[in-house]
């Protein structure tokens, strides 16, 4: 006879946490919320932890470089999708880890036969002013010059006879720094020099990257960047069980530090071999999450094979339809209290702490505090990504509103076929996600920001100031959905302030 759990599945909106005594050095200001990314023995420190518990999905709408620089820049980290071919995910790569804390890789080069035209053109489509002349027009060129929007007025000159080197700031005219400074050296020269920007040039003088006086600023105002040895951008990547052996190596050699496992379900052998031959071949130098699962069982047979951490989570996505179309999954909120049940425990037996990530079901910001409750050392998010101007996804109009494009993928769009471990031909027999829109949200800095404050500012509620004491002290209760109700706006006429300015 099939096993019948005794409790049904449910989501974070049934749950609650109930207020815990807050002293005086309960303040937001002293919350940490640094949290442990990959496995590690008790009494040591995990080889790489977040300062932040977010993470953003592997998926094409959501995980390129822009938006990986931009998470992690706030302490998070960004997975590469890996429904595309090895080259372009090793590219994006490198674009992640290309860019130090404060270097920027140059996205706006022209060539010095190039006219003015062409320079307004390139303006228009990348946004920048300041323009780096090489003498092939890309970013790997030698350079030798500067061209900016303030060396040429538009209207006094004939753009489609005006060369670009005919206005440039010249090479020679240029104040550079040499490719190996630090930034604060970089910062002294701008300071010192009275400059906008800095160009940084090998020993051949080609271009590696420009400094900005702008990010001088940009740069404090991230205290919490999540970087490696080098100051470099952490960044991870989604790989399948089939290709692997190409792809993980091209994806180090490009300097990716952390690896998952992107699959629809992970309680399968094909998982466990991905692992095996990472282990075989790198042993625990090379970092590798795997999932997803939703109970203790398929925890622990990935704890078993080997996995650094374990996302928890089948169907709970907004575009996820694994429910609908197999009937496979459970409810976001028992799967993650279940699997952590299982790895307390297996930390209790083994010493060995293995970190888990939620991954699907959050709606409201608060349901990633309660997922950490719940036991998540860190939630991924793709919705919540999705929405912000830095992920890959394009901008639209639907009804007159902004929207982001944002599909599955199970799609048929991302005719990501390699995520499902099982066999057969390289094509997809049904769909398991949508195709969709999500409102345009913006920034993901203004976003991330405020959503994190939201979630200090629970914890001091509960009287915690870090992510473990959370999970060990935080108090919760189940609603009913007449209380639900009861926790929104009722028995009012909502005033629309929008409608009575415009009115005024």
């Amino acid at each position: 006879m099939a096993y019948f759990f005794k409790e049904p599945s449910r989501t974070f909106a049934e749950y609650l946490l109930v207020p815990g005594y807050t002293g005086p050095e309960d303040t937001p200001d002293k919350v940490s919320l640094k949290t442990p990314l990959v496995k590690f023995k008790k009494g040591e420190e995990p080889a790489l932890s977040l300062n932040i518990p977010l993470t953003s999905a592997v998926m094409q709408a959501v995980s390129g470089p822009e938006l990986a620089v931009a998470l992690a820049k706030e302490g998070g980290v960004s997975f590469i999708f890996g429904s595309q071919s090895i080259a372009s995910q090793a590219a994006m790569i490198r674009e992640v880890k290309s860019t130090k804390a404060g270097f920027v890789g140059s996205d706006s080069n022209i060539s010095p036969k190039a006219t003015l035209r062409d320079v307004i053109k390139l303006r228009q489509q990348t946004g920048h002013s300041t323009m780096a002349v090489t003498e092939n027009g890309q970013k790997d060129g030698k350079l030798v010059g500067i061209i900016t929007s303030r060396d040429f007025r538009e209207s006094r000159v004939d753009l489609d006879n005006s060369l670009v080197e005919d206005y440039m700031t010249p090479y020679e005219n240029l104040v550079v720094g040499k490719d190996g400074i630090t930034l604060s050296e970089a910062n002294d020269i701008i300071w010192d020099h009275k400059l906008n920007q800095l160009p940084i040039v090998d020993e051949n003088q080609q271009l590696v990257a420009f400094v900005f006086r702008k990010d001088y600023e940009q740069h404090k105002e991230h205290p919490q960047e999540l970087l490696d040895s080098q100051k470099r951008f952490i960044v991870g990547a989604g790989i399948n069980s089939r290709d692997y052996k190409e792809r993980v190596p091209a994806l180090l050699e490009a300097g990716c530090d952390i690896f998952v496992i992107d699959s629809s379900e992970g309680y399968s052998c094909w998982q466990a071999e991905t692992i095996k031959w990472i282990r075989d071949n790198y042993g625990d130098s090379v970092k590798i999450g795997a999932g997803n699962v939703v109970d203790g069982d398929g925890f622990r047979f990935l704890a078993e094979a080997g996995a650094d951490f374990v996302k928890i989570g089948i169907g709970g996505g907004s575009i996820c339809i694994t429910r609908e179309t197999k009937g496979i999954g459970r409810g976001q909120a028992t799967a993650t209290i279940e699997v952590a049940k299982a790895r307390d425990e297996y930390y209790k037996n083994t010493g060995v702490y293995i970190p888990l990530c939620s991954d699907g079901g959050i709606v409201q910001d608060y349901h990633m505090t309660l997922a950490l409750a719940f036991g998540a050392d860190f939630v991924m998010l793709g919705r919540y990504f999705a929405r912000f101007k830095e992920a890959p996804n394009k901008v639209v109009t639907v009804n007159g509103s902004y929207m982001k494009e944002y599909w599955g993928e199970g799609s048929a769009r991302a005719r990501n076929w390699q995520r499902y471990d099982v066999g057969g031909e390289g094509k997809m027999t049904f769909e398991e996600g949508v195709d969709s829109y999500v409102p345009y949200a913006g920034s993901l800095t203004d976003n991330v920001g405020l959503t994190l404050s939201k979630i200090r500012h629970t914890m001091c509620n509960c009287g915690v100031l870090s992510i473990a004491q959370l999970q060990k002290e935080a108090k919760v209760t189940l609603v009913s959905s007449v209380s639900i109700s009861e926790g929104g706006a009722h028995d009012v006429l909502v005033r629309d302030n929008n409608v009575e300015s415009r009115q005024g």
